[in-house]
């Protein structure tokens, strides 16, 4: 059962768009391979404001998560493909459906 996650809130650059989305499509066999992160979603919120939410059983998946692959790519690229800083918040997950 997963019990907390995190909402990330993502503001792409004029034209990096694209770029942004197909960042976060690529990040998905990395969500993949971390066994502490069960649920992971990239979305699309407008024409330039992405998420992505993911929710992990307890605080050390969530700790693992945030110093993985995924986040340090995200740092990585940000000041490139971003306008502002990622939001980042950690959420409790009150109710579930997951399938499986």
């Amino acid at each position: 059962m997963v019990r907390v996650g995190l909402l990330v809130r993502l503001q792409a650059k004029q034209g990096k768009e694209e770029e942004v989305a197909r960042f976060l499509q690529g990040a998905l066999p990395l969500a993949n391979e971390e066994a502490a992160t069960p649920v992971w979603f990239a979305l699309r919120l407008g024409p330039s404001s992405f998420g992505i939410f993911d929710a992990f059983a307890d605080d050390a998946g969530r700790q693992s998560h945030m110093a993985g692959r995924i986040a340090a790519a995200l740092m990585a690229k940000a000041p490139e493909l971003l306008s502002e800083p990622p939001s980042i918040e950690k959420v409790d997950v009150l109710a579930s459906k997951i399938p499986g």
